[in-house]
């Protein structure tokens, strides 16, 4: 990566490490259960390689830090940082740089919480839903029964880009660091990246997002009009002479 592209603010997303629903593939929306000893050692995994100073995620670099409501991705947010009482944690929180918002949590998944695709399918189906042939229920297109429409998962993560975007604005030729950070869920997170970039919720850009990974939005030509997501990431240089 250029040093002048080295610059531009990124957006880093986190999904949360595994919970018991995920690993069983249930729709896991305002459920708020925690993370699994193993999606504790996700976390930390992704922590040990890649968050620090002077690493990927550097803590001194953000300027603002997104986190959903729900246990697990608090978990992954105190985790990521050196779990409760760390000294990174400890600055984020003093320097006002941390907000909790509904805004990044996951998709409300009403009556289908708690169920798998399969057996949403077979609910929708015995209540004479997606009746025409060959039609398919899609969380993208369709929503949730009692739960948000795509619309409405929309409104709110638009509303969150336009913030992050104004936040960026002032320094999108490196003036200063202004890195943010989202911790959230696997669902709401590829939502985001496809608002970021303009494109509808139910746009067929087909993504993966394993428990504790990180991924980088960005700008192209130091352009906030011109989102973009960098489907390589470069570790930070060394300063070792070899």
């Amino acid at each position: 990566m250029a040093d002048a592209e080295s610059k531009i603010p990124r957006v880093f997303i986190v999904r949360h490490g595994e919970t018991a629903w995920a690993k069983l593939g249930k729709h896991t929306g305002r459920t708020d259960i925690e993370l699994t000893p193993l999606g504790l050692r996700q976390v930390a995994s992704t922590a040990s390689q890649l968050v620090g100073p002077g690493r990927l995620l550097d803590p001194e670099k953000l300027v603002k830090v997104f986190v959903s409501p729900r246990k697990r991705a608090l978990q992954t947010y105190e985790t990521l940082f050196g779990g409760p009482g760390s000294s990174s944690l400890l600055s984020l929180q003093n320097e006002g740089v941390v907000t909790i918002t509904e805004d990044i949590a996951e998709w409300d998944y009403g009556d289908y919480e708690g169920l798998t695709p399969g057996e949403t399918r077979e609910l929708r189906k015995k209540r004479g839903l997606d009746a025409e042939e060959g039609k398919v229920w899609s969380v993208w297109s369709d929503g949730c029964e009692g739960g948000e429409s795509p619309e409405q998962v929309a409104e709110r993560l638009d509303r969150l880009v336009e913030q992050i975007k104004d936040i960026q604005k002032p320094f999108m030729r490196g003036e200063k660091p202004a890195d943010v950070l989202l911790v959230a869920h696997g669902l709401i997170l590829r939502v985001f990246v496809k608002r970021w970039l303009k494109y509808p919720v139910d746009f067929p850009l087909s993504m993966m997002m394993a428990p504790g990974a990180v991924g980088i939005l960005t700008y192209k030509n130091h352009n906030p009009d011109e989102p973009a997501f960098q489907i390589g990431m470069a570790l930070p240089a060394g300063s070792g002479g070899h």
